[in-house]
């Protein structure tokens, strides 16, 4: 392992989270937000600031925005990404869904929430309770790669998430959830435009209110460990775009590691890719 791998690899393990800088040119940056605004997109809801959605929360089999243009399905398996996403899930995982977040001044906070670990939906504990992890249960399979097409951070909002989260065994505090982005535990996570934050659905994280004269935008490709599944629905590949031998792989359908669903590093995959 390179010098940088370890790094990333040690700090994503620490934080739960981690942001790589100008991973995106600024010509891809205005490539992708030109193919936005030819959606002609109503004013975003305060309640679900989404779009181009797939899969997930929508519970709609599609290609969400995936069918706006390559530039968006060539985010799917770029090489600042898989790296990363091999740390928490291994030599084969799959596209779960994805969407595209954009809010504009005086869109409010999303609430935070993790969807693995202590304080996950499903988990049995109580507020202040220790929650008892099982060998057999998921805590870490769910990883988001959140391209930032538009600057974030500390005086405008975003992304923002309790930092080392992931790790606890208790639910987060009733008074630390009600403080949301007001909380000091709570950080706005600082990323310019043509940044890359991946994080760990099992970091408590959430949406601070947006404060920028300008609208966010940000698009989250959201994977899982190959034989997990979020819902019952799908994101398919688009149509009329020639997708490589590895991002078909990455929409297939779940399958075992390795015995349903090849490594996604194998030389088939990284040959075509080269």
């Amino acid at each position: 392992m390179d010098a940088e791998l370890e790094e990333q690899q040690y700090l994503f393990d620490l934080n739960g989270y981690m942001v790589i800088k100008d991973v995106l040119s600024a010509v891809e940056v205005a490539e992708l937000n030109a193919l936005i605004d030819a959606q002609d997109l109503p004013a975003p809801p305060d309640n679900f600031p989404r779009f181009g959605s797939a899969a997930g929360a929508a519970r709609q089999t599609g290609s969400g925005f995936l069918q706006w243009g390559k530039p968006f399905a060539r985010l799917l398996d770029h090489p600042a990404l898989l790296p990363i996403l091999r740390f928490r899930l291994g030599e084969a995982f799959r596209l779960e869904r994805l969407y595209g977040m954009y809010m504009r001044k005086g869109s409010p906070a999303g609430r935070l929430h993790a969807d693995y670990g202590a304080s996950s939906p499903h988990a049995s504990n109580g507020p202040g309770e220790f929650f008892p992890f099982r060998d057999n249960r998921m805590q870490a399979g769910f990883m988001v790669g959140a391209w930032n097409l538009r600057d974030t951070g500390p005086d405008v909002g975003g992304f923002c998430c309790i930092p080392g989260s992931h790790k606890s065994s208790y639910r987060i505090p009733r008074g630390i959830h009600a403080a949301h982005q007001d909380s000091p535990w709570v950080r706005i996570v600082e990323a310019p435009a043509g940044s890359l934050l991946v994080f760990t659905e099992a970091l408590t994280h959430g949406t601070a209110r947006w404060d920028g004269d300008y609208e966010r935008r940000t698009l989250l490709y959201k994977y899982c460990v190959s034989s997990m599944s979020w819902g019952s629905t799908r994101v398919t590949p688009p149509e009329g775009i020639e997708l490589s031998p590895r991002q078909r792989q990455l929409l297939a359908d779940p399958g075992e590691p390795l015995t349903h669903f090849p490594s996604l590093f194998s030389e088939e995959f990284e040959a075509a890719a080269s």
